[in-house]
């Protein structure tokens, strides 16, 4: 029992050197790439060939040999009829476009729309008046500056007598919701969260904790409302007045924006903040139909191209490493809380 307590105990004395050292690791390697950042790139793909793809898998499955033949003969009839007729059809019949689509998982700090810039500038370029833009959009809203700067951004589109379409299969509250009105068409899921056109914020005060312990605070200012509230010193209600002047004013900004997209909105009836569901957001005016943006996208496919955009970064050595690294600590610190878990049960 003795040598089986001291090999324990020199387990437990290894596994936490090991776990030293990948800490040490992962840290200097996130200082290395915070030094090193990675170059963006662009990637468009064909979501119309992928679900083709998708399609002939199934029926490869789920057809017997003898139907598989007889349906792809058929297909080769039909597309060598669509061949023959576009090749008859009047040159000057308008074109039925090309659909691009867009992907927009909003954060607090609105940081995508680094991101977004990029990818709605790549269409831009070669977009043409007959085609359209399909963002699928999602996000509980942020910062008003960054929100106010995407909203901006899908505006673009519109500038360029291109047509802008958003889903909403979850949520697009806030400034989520400032994004999708842009539009000009709507479309959400029956049980998404639409609306709180609204303005918060707020923010702790430990004025009389650090009064209790005896710590004074200064903070000097030049200009009467250059702070109005603030987390260390003693707040007033001239700030707080003052403040919440500065939230109203925001307020009725965001209100103004929404009903120069929406016009046909009661603005004063969808802007007290709250927040609705899509079978109820549709009778208020909020968005246009209720739908999945995979329903769309299938229906879509039928006569349009449809083509994904994503603007990432490429991940450089040290923060491929770090993120090794940060896993093989996670792994480690896993297996050991297995292991107590299992022995003191």
């Amino acid at each position: 029992m003795e040598f089986l307590y001291e090999y324990g105990l020199f387990i437990a004395k290894a596994l936490t050197i090991v776990v030293a050292i990948l800490l040490t690791l992962g840290g200097i390697i996130s200082l290395v790439s915070k030094q090193k950042q990675g170059k963006g790139h662009l990637e468009i793909n064909s979501l119309s060939d992928k679900l083709e793809s998708i399609t002939d898998f199934a029926r490869g499955e789920l057809l017997n040999k003898d139907d598989l033949k007889l349906f792809q003969k058929e297909q080769k009839k039909k597309l060598k009829a669509k061949k023959k007729e576009q090749k008859n059809k009047d040159t000057n019949e308008p074109q039925k476009g090309q659909l691009f689509v867009i992907d927009f998982s909003g954060s607090m700090d609105a940081h995508e729309v680094d991101y977004l810039r990029e990818e709605i500038t790549a269409i831009l370029c070669v977009a043409k008046p007959e085609d359209e833009v399909l963002v699928r959009l999602e996000s509980g809203g942020g910062v008003v500056h960054g929100y106010g700067l995407a909203a901006s951004q899908l505006q673009r589109i519109k500038d360029k007598n291109i047509k802008l379409t958003i889903s909403v299969d979850k949520v697009a509250a806030s400034g989520g919701y400032m994004m999708a009105c842009v539009a000009d068409h709507v479309f959400a899921a029956k049980f998404a969260i639409i609306g709180s056109i609204g303005v918060i914020a707020q923010l702790p005060n430990f004025n009389k904790l650090l009064k209790k312990s005896n710590i004074e605070f200064e903070q000097h200012t030049a200009g009467e409302f250059k702070r109005t509230l603030t987390m260390f010193g003693e707040n007033n209600d001239q700030g707080r007045e003052k403040f919440k002047e500065e939230l109203e004013e925001v307020h009725h900004m965001f209100k103004d924006f929404v009903q120069s997209q929406r016009p046909e909105l009661e603005i004063a009836k969808v802007a007290t903040g709250e927040y609705w569901y899509g079978i109820k957001a549709k009778e208020l005016g909020l968005v246009d139909d209720i739908q999945t943006s995979d329903d769309y996208i299938l229906a879509a496919n039928e006569n349009k191209k449809i083509f994904t955009v994503k603007y990432s970064m490429k991940k450089s050595l040290p923060e491929r490493l770090g993120l090794a690294a940060s896993i093989s600590v996670e792994s480690l610190l896993m297996k050991l809380w297995s292991k107590s878990e299992t022995n003191f049960r």
